[in-house]
Order: structure tokens, then sequence, then C-alpha cells
């Protein structure tokens, strides 16, 4: 089987994941997940079942059982390639990001910072190369055919390196951990996952009664015998039609992540290893020295220069389904449903309209082209407002000032925003 193939993981199927599209800065985001790292933080079910036979052969194992394996897996040392593809239904955001964060690089920020160089996994194909020794030492690189982006971290020490821009950012102590975390074998910004166990990790944060979870057969990823662990919504509504994850037959690391919409078609997410190592790297992976003439930002500069840029404050939900029952009670937030089905509804900052208009000065023009190409004018009992689509997040903005957002179908926020009038 091929180690990245979507169908064969995804089986019938067709969360920090949210995006309040207010804001200039961090637009991007507010689509995606970061999306893409809360994408499946939902409530698990824990429903027995045995894995189908299949190839290769292995013994009858529980989903319960499965998931504990998981959680138990203690592996801390590894190296590989992953192949990460995303299709959120969004342009891509690579060339983007420049345009809503309304000019960092005019105010002379650093093509190497973590925290804008990586939301371009949000969207297209990657190919990254991990390595990890412990919990003080990962490296994550991003491959392109001409150049290479690396996030190293050695302890307290934090290092990024574009090749393409012969451009560098270092961080080091309390700036080093506070800008970076270590997510299932690398150290990235905050809701950046790189990993099929980083994901895996986010999608079975906890339990409760509106997802069934079952093990449904086997499979090889990247040469190694897996189980496919299979979470489903049981409520309807949901943009989610399946997550499955293969996990490592021996030592529990998922090794491939398949998120597929319930809309169907392409997966959503799809992150796999091609090929991985659980031997220990070589000590080399975590070292770095900025090349002759390279340009090098230290991250108090890097903040500095994102205040100049007078940048709106970044407003995120955090998590999947089970991250917006965790807003109740935030101040202009609340959350209508449970589960999959969950709907944050918020109060937009000073209790705005979102802009509709480029003439108003509040959303360049490139933004401004970028939200229109996936809203929906709406009407319902609410009022009136726009439903900006992604194949996984979706977000209702009315008229009024408020946003309605979940990974929920457009019917289900207007319901949604219906049943809080």
């Amino acid at each position: 089987m091929a180690p990245n193939d979507s169908a064969e993981t995804t089986g019938d199927a067709a969360n920090e994941a949210t995006g309040t599209m207010a804001g200039r800065r961090r637009a991007a985001r507010y689509v995606v997940p970061v999306a893409v790292a809360g994408v499946a933080a939902a409530t698990i079910g824990l429903v027995p079942a045995l894995a189908d036979s299949g190839d290769p052969d292995l013994p009858k194992i529980t989903a319960q059982q499965l998931i504990e394996r998981i959680a138990a897996s203690d592996t801390e040392q590894l190296s590989g390639t992953v192949k990460i593809s995303t299709d959120l239904g969004i342009p891509s955001l690579g060339g983007l990001a420049g345009s809503l964060a309304q000019g960092d690089g005019a105010h002379g920020g650093s093509s190497a910072d973590p925290q804008e160089k990586l939301t371009e996994l949000a969207s297209g194909t990657h190919t990254l190369r991990v390595a990890a020794d412990g919990p003080d030492k990962q490296r994550v690189s991003i491959l392109d055919s001409a150049a290479e982006y690396s996030v190293i971290r050695n302890g307290d020490q934090v290092w990024a390196y574009d090749s393409k821009s012969n451009e560098a950012y270092h961080a080091t102590g309390d700036k080093a951990s506070g800008h970076a975390e270590k997510r299932g074998g690398a150290t990235v910004p905050d809701g950046v996952p790189t990993t099929p166990k980083a994901f895996a990790e986010e999608a079975l944060k906890t339990a409760g009664p509106t997802t069934s979870v079952t093990v449904d057969g086997t499979a090889q990823v990247a040469g190694r015998d897996a189980y496919k662990l299979v979470i489903k919504p049981k409520q309807g509504g949901s943009t989610i039609g399946a997550i499955t994850i293969a996990v490592d037959a021996k030592n529990g690391v998922p090794l491939k992540f398949t998120l597929s919409p319930s809309s169907g078609g392409k997966a959503v997410i799809d992150a796999g290893f091609t090929g991985v190592d659980f031997a220990k790297p070589a000590g080399s992976s975590f070292t770095f020295t900025p090349p002759k003439g390279a340009k090098v930002t230290e991250a108090d500069d890097a903040k500095a220069q994102r205040q100049a840029g007078k940048q709106a404050p970044e407003f995120k939900v955090p998590g999947g389904p089970a991250g917006l029952d965790g807003l109740a009670g935030g101040k202009g937030v609340k959350v209508i449903g449970e589960g999959w089905s969950a709907v944050a509804e918020i109060e937009a900052p000073g209790g705005r309209a979102v802009p509709t208009s480029p003439k108003s000065g509040d959303v360049p023009p490139a933004a401004q082209q970028f939200l229109d190409s996936f809203g929906d004018k709406v009407t319902g009992k609410f009022g009136s407002g726009t439903v900006f689509k992604t194949r996984l997040v979706n977000a209702l903005m009315t008229d009024d000032g408020k946003v309605y957002v979940g990974l929920v179908t457009k019917d289900a926020l207007v319901r949604a925003a219906n049943s809080a009038n």
C-alpha cells in the first residue's frame, strides 16, 4: 500500500480549528486552525470493536486498547520524512500571509520567523524531515525543490533558518520555550502540528458520548505494520466525516493521520510518514550555526517589529468541539450545542460588524478578495450576514457584529444563530 494514499486509510468516511475572520493580522489562521492543530479535539465515546482481518495480519485489539497504546507510547527518539497534504478549499496561504499581515516585510520582519513561515503548512502538499531526541532536542525541516526551512531546538536554544533568503531567527531561555512548544516530537509555534502524533494527540484529548471510535483493519505505513483507528461523529451537521489514525502495532506511535470531510472527496488533512527510524538521531541534527552573511533576527526584535505593524490582536477559538466547550464563560463568548456540533458565538471586537469593503481601510484589498472568495450571504431570524466557508471550519459573521464559528456546515451555523436570537 502507498504510505500516503488517503483512500487506503479513510475507510467509508466521505480541530485548535477555528476562525473568526475578523482582524487583518491573522486572518489566514482564523480559517485554518492553525489548524489545523485542534482539528479533531473532539469528544470520544470508546466503542469496543475488534480489528478486522487484513493485511498485515495482526492480533485483535479493541479501540480502547489501541487508544491506551497511543497514550502509553514513550518513544522519544525518531527521525524520518513526513508528507503533509492540506486541502481546506481556500487559496494557498504561502504568498497570502504577507498581505494579510499588512506589511510584516515592510517593518523588517524576518522570513525565518516560525510564527510566519509555518502557516504555509495550512495549504498544499509539503515534505518535512523531522528528528527528535528526548523532550529538549527536536528539528523540523520543510523541504522545497531549491530551498529548505528548518526549526531546531536544543535545550533552551531555538534557531530557525530560511536558506532561500539566508535569514535566521533566534530565541533563548524563556523566550524559546514561550515561542515554541514541543508537539509530538517537533518544536513549532503553538497550534501547528507537524507529525501524525501531534495530530492524534489533539484528536484523543477527551472522551465523551458524541463520537464513535472503532478499529477498522490494518495497514502498512512507511514499511511498518499498523492498526487503523477510525473516529466518527455521531451527530449530524459536522464538517468532519471521519478521522483515521494509523497506529504502529509495535510501539503505539501514530504513523499517519487522515481527516476526511463529511462532504466527501479528497482528505482535508493527510499527514503520514513515508519513512521513519526509531533509533537515536545524530547529535549534529540539533546543532546550528548561522551561515556567513546570514541576517539574524532575535526574538525580542521580531516582537517589536510585529508591534510596530500595529496588527490586530490574535482572536482565535482554541481546540475543536471540546475546545469550544472550554470557551464557555469567556468574555463575550458563549457556546451553542455540544460535541462535534458545538458552535461558538463571539461578540466581534468593539461590537462592530465585519468590514465588507476595502474602502473602509480595515481590510487590505488582497485580504478582502481572499475573504470574498468563499463567502455566502445568508439571512434568518438573527438578521443577515456572511458565511465564510472552508471544507472544515465555517464562520457566520452577522452584520450586527457577532461571529458564529465551528466545525459545522453552513446550515448548522444558521440554525445556531437563529436559536440564539
